[in-house]
């Protein structure tokens, strides 16, 4: 609990600090020099239930708590540096991490990001190092939370006014937890019609080819998909296509998105499908969202060491998951969110509650 009170008062020190740089009381002061040093960061405090967990009798309980604080650095307009420091922790000990799907570990101190990017262009950019997985992929493919080590290339062009088309490719080692050699290849390009407009549309096609698995399948990261031993009977190369289509009229925005996702190196049980429906926006000071997503993910259809960990299958399962989220400032919010879930060869769902704290800056 040291731990998280730690994280929580670095956020609400950091969340002052940018508050006090706006207070009319301040009295003004000279227009400070341009620097090349900027930050940023992001605070989660969670209270985690799940119950009806197959093959246990007892539920799970507990607080979780990261915080992620990281540096930019822009010696010139072309080039950039990053890194950010990663600190959690978590009433439960790092010993059931694996028992209760988790991708990262409960308890941790670790280097979240170590990055270049340069831009040779005002569309494209390389980037090399620990950072954000540079695809758009929704929570069926791929979480959000890990931070790969590689190199990608992405670039647009805009064949009209309003439309754009994205290239993104690259290439990754894993970096999961418990000596992960895991590598991954990954291309995707997207089609975005009348992009920032009223009415908005998007088509995404992307391929992920994961290989050199052994290791996170003999530690057990592998989770619901088909192996025996530390051989996976599958290869994972997986083609996903998503559908985006967004409305904003006026304060209630609304996006839908159809997931189709397909494992080519699988010839059975290979096909997974995810839609959701977001209205609203928390991201906006005083903004509330209310959310469902409904999911069906087939053995062998996703790598189930990288998609999200919010689900407690990451396979071989269906579910819906309502949620309703607000957005008290532009650095606060809070989220509730249901999972109603169900193991494919069971007939017992499987119950997760999640209440959220953010912060982000």
């Amino acid at each position: 609990m040291l731990k998280l009170s730690f994280i929580a008062l670095s956020a609400v020190f950091a969340c002052n600090a940018a508050q006090a740089a706006d207070d009319p009381l301040v009295a003004p002061q000279d227009e400070p020099a341009a620097t090349p040093w900027s930050w940023f960061g992001d605070l989660m405090l969670r209270e985690d239930h799940v119950s009806g967990i197959p093959n246990r009798t007892d539920d799970v309980q507990r607080t979780f708590g990261r915080g992620r604080f990281g540096v930019l650095y822009d010696p010139v307009p072309t080039l950039e540096f990053g890194a950010a420091l990663k600190l959690a922790a978590s009433s439960e000990p790092n010993s059931d991490d694996r028992m209760n799907n988790d991708n990262e570990r409960s308890n941790d101190v670790a280097l979240d990001q170590l990055f270049v990017r340069w831009h040779p262009g005002d569309d494209t950019s390389l980037l090399a190092g620990k950072s954000v997985f540079p695809l758009e992929l929704s929570p069926m493919v791929w979480d959000q939370d890990l931070r790969p080590i590689g190199l990608s290339a992405q670039t647009s062009f805009a064949p009209t006014e309003l439309d754009r088309i994205g290239l993104v490719a690259g290439y990754f080692a894993g970096n999961l937890p418990y000596g992960d050699n895991s590598r991954i290849a990954a291309i995707q390009a997207s089609y975005r019609w009348h992009e920032g407009a009223p009415t908005s549309a998007s088509v995404l096609l992307s391929y992920l080819g994961f290989s050199s698995l052994q290791e996170l399948t003999l530690q057990g990261l592998a989770r619901t998909n088909t192996h025996v031993g530390d051989q996976l009977l599958s290869d994972y190369h997986l083609l996903d296509l998503q559908f985006v289509g967004r409305v904003h009229p006026g304060d209630w925005p609304l996006e839908a998105r159809l997931d189709l996702l397909r494992n080519l190196g699988a010839d059975a049980d290979r096909n997974g499908a995810r839609f959701s429906l977001v209205l609203g926006d928390s991201r906006q000071p005083r903004g509330w969202e209310f959310g469902l997503a409904d999911q069906r993910i087939q053995r062998d259809a996703a790598m189930a060491a990288f998609n999200s960990d919010d689900w407690w299958f990451h396979s071989w399962s269906r579910g819906v998951m309502p949620w309703v989220a607000y957005g008290f400032d532009a650095t606060w919010s809070m989220r509730l969110a249901a999972f109603h879930e169900m193991r494919d060869e069971l007939t017992q769902y499987t119950n997760r509650i999640l209440l959220d704290v953010y912060a982000r800056w």
